[in-house]
């Protein structure tokens, strides 16, 4: 893979003037850019969403159906700890003290996940490279979804706009599978880190053993207190995962899979044509940016123009900080994608879904 380049020409200042800004908001409101008492009782709603009910069907009798339901509800808490809690740990937003951040960013192994995988793939390879095809893996679904025009095209994906969304159900299940294996071999021979490269046997044992640890918690633990078919379990085990990933999904696909984001090549010299947060401007998207809810749940993900400009500060803040980026972007005639509604964006992520599907020389 040829090295990719960012412009460092930015004749007008637009990231200077928005760094600027941002950084005077700051300090005229007296706020700290990570966390607050907000988000850390936001985290306590989400953790328990999702452990409460794990703990109620071990420890009180009830229908299968009620424990179905709870696995439902698992995987939305599940989806909310990623996004309101591991997300913003991970990005050493959370708190101030790296132990927080640690500590907090380490509930991605109760989430099937492993830190080191996901820094990488996230903070590294999604961040740097937003939307550019063979070096973003968020948009490298192998052969059986195309997210990009620049991707070979398959005679399946003429159907994908329907089949897609049973499909996105699988992303966490994949993690606690295969995924984090592959990617772990990948990075490691590739010698990525964020930050400091880790020690490879390190790393090795760590994933082994949280995996364990892991399959111990969900699956083992649930049919020795249940005493059920071990089937029925992983039923569940399933459903919760499948909640998940879908909700996980379409809320990435929203910010960076739609019509108006784009997916920018470098030229033959790994060149991109923009700097770097520009470049953010031009592939990213916001959506629902005035529903409470969507703010809440999401951990900001739908202000997901303001995380890629500053991903190390806290969402709670990007709420606010909307109202700066979207104004200097306009000002300096660059792009401020947003969609008014979270159906708005769904539609037209499917619709894109179908476009992409089409035979190249047929689209």
């Amino acid at each position: 893979m040829k090295t990719i380049n960012f412009s460092r020409i930015d004749n007008q200042k637009f990231f200077r003037t928005l760094n600027k800004r941002v950084n005077n908001y700051f300090k005229e409101n007296n706020l700290k850019r990570t966390g607050n008492w907000k988000l850390y009782t936001k985290a306590g709603v989400m953790l328990a969403v999702f452990l409460v009910p794990f703990i109620l069907i071990l420890t009180i009798d009830m229908s299968q159906w009620i424990k179905l339901i709870l696995t439902i509800v698992m995987g939305v808490g599940m989806a909310g700890v990623g996004m309101n809690v591991m997300h913003d740990a991970n990005h050493e937003s959370f708190s101030s003290r790296k132990w927080v951040n640690k500590l907090f960013g380490s509930s991605i192994y109760i989430l099937a996940g492993n830190v080191y995988n996901w820094k990488v793939q996230h903070n590294v390879l999604h961040h740097t490279y937003t939307n550019i095809q063979d070096y973003d893996e968020d948009i490298d679904a192998g052969r059986v979804i195309r997210f990009s025009q620049h991707a070979k095209w398959y005679w399946i994906h003429n159907f994908q706009k329907y089949y897609s969304i049973f499909l996105y159900g699988l992303l966490t299940i994949n993690w606690a599978i295969t995924t984090d294996f592959k990617q772990m071999h990948s990075y490691l021979k590739r010698k990525l880190a964020y930050g400091k490269f880790p020690s490879p046997a390190k790393e090795w044992t760590k994933l082994v053993v949280s995996k364990l640890i892991y399959y111990s918690l969900w699956i083992v633990l649930p049919i020795l207190v249940l005493n059920v078919a071990w089937w029925k379990v992983l039923i569940g085990f399933f459903v919760m995962h499948y909640t998940a990933g879908i909700i996980l999904s379409v809320i990435f696909q929203l910010a960076h899979v739609v019509p108006k984001t784009e997916m920018p090549l470098p030229d033959e010299s790994g060149n991109m044509k923009n700097t770097w947060a520009i470049h953010q401007l031009y592939t990213t998207a916001n959506f629902a940016p005035k529903n409470w809810l969507i703010n809440f749940y999401t951990g900001g993900l739908n202000h997901q123009v303001e995380h890629h400009i500053f991903p190390n500060i806290s969402h709670i803040h990007y709420k606010k900080l909307a109202k700066i980026v979207k104004e200097t972007a306009l000002e300096f005639n660059l792009p401020y994608n947003e969609y008014k509604t979270t159906r708005k964006a769904i539609i037209e992520h499917f619709n894109y879904l179908a476009e992409l599907g089409k035979k190249p020389q047929l689209a």
